[in-house]
């Protein structure tokens, strides 16, 4: 295994991070969810059980197969990087990203090199991808369309780039059909969350500007879908851990009192929520040969 240092002011910083990243440096306030404790482990494996499968199936979709080189973005957990690590067997390779990889190193391989990387701000890897991917990973960066750009870079002629980001802005509601006092608490929380995160730099309408930027960094048979997760079994897991990681700021920002937060936590613990996460905008392309 290969790990590869970071700026020192970062490396700081996010000692014991985890899941989607941004660099502290440029972001006023710092990334909102980088709780060191176990929540943040749970967190990513909520993520992970929502949207592996979609994003699985699109990954197979453009022909994923052995011998393929991969650049994986952002690595945060372990499922995505063993799986393309199990697809593009030992004879291709998987070079895993992110500024903090405690949680990614675990998926270490022969084939796999785990690497402290900044996307926003670190020169692009020298070798170049047959498929580069990022999940959840460019809407919490300020240099978002650089490291776009330098994904695009990384590709080699006939390859893909596919990226997946959320849009809150689309849809920031966490019940759908609010009818009760609960359901509305639930959406007033989730509000306060988004503000949260735009203070941050996060850019909630970013998911539906993928095919575009596509495009503009010269990616052709660019396409896109949307996946709207409603009711998913680990929705639960991801709110109770998301909401006990936030608290604090939700208290301080005077979003919800510390009384509303438990009884939204009770709330979503019996299950009678209807959880809705935002829309996660999913779009490739191919770099012309």
């Amino acid at each position: 295994m290969d790990v590869r240092p970071l700026c020192a002011t970062c490396e700081i910083a996010w000692a014991g991070g985890g899941g989607p990243v941004t660099c502290l440096t440029v972001a006023e306030g710092g990334y909102l969810l980088d709780n060191p404790g176990n929540d943040a482990g749970a967190r990513l494996g909520a993520l992970a059980a929502i949207f592996d499968p979609w994003t699985f199936d699109h990954l197979h979709r453009l022909g994923l197969r052995p011998g393929w080189r991969i650049w994986e973005v952002g690595a945060g957990g372990t499922t995505v990087i063993r799986w393309l690590a199990a697809r593009v067997g030992p004879g291709g390779h998987v070079l895993a990203t992110d500024i903090d990889v405690s949680s990614a190193e675990a998926a270490s391989a022969p084939n796999v090199e785990v690497r402290r990387h900044d996307v926003g701000a670190d020169p692009r890897p020298t070798e170049t991808f047959d498929l580069v991917h990022a999940r959840l990973v460019l809407v919490h960066v300020p240099a978002r369309d650089d490291a776009l750009r330098s994904m695009a870079e990384a590709i080699r002629p006939g390859g893909w780039l596919l990226v997946e980001d959320a849009d809150p802005a689309l849809q920031p509601l966490s019940c759908l059909d609010p009818t009760t006092a609960d359901e509305e608490l639930a959406n007033r929380i989730r509000t306060g969350f988004r503000t949260l995160l735009a203070e941050r730099g996060v850019d909630l309408a970013y998911g539906r500007t993928l095919p575009r930027v596509l495009r503009e960094a010269g990616l052709t048979d660019v396409a896109a879908e949307a996946f709207v997760p409603l009711r998913h079994p680990a929705a639960v897991e991801l709110e109770e851990t998301t909401i006990r990681m936030i608290r604090d700021q939700l208290v301080e920002h005077a979003i919800a009192t510390p009384e509303e937060i438990e009884r939204h936590l009770a709330n979503v613990a019996t299950g009678r929520l209807d959880l809705a996460q935002p829309p996660l905008i999913s779009a490739w392309g191919r770099k012309p040969v």
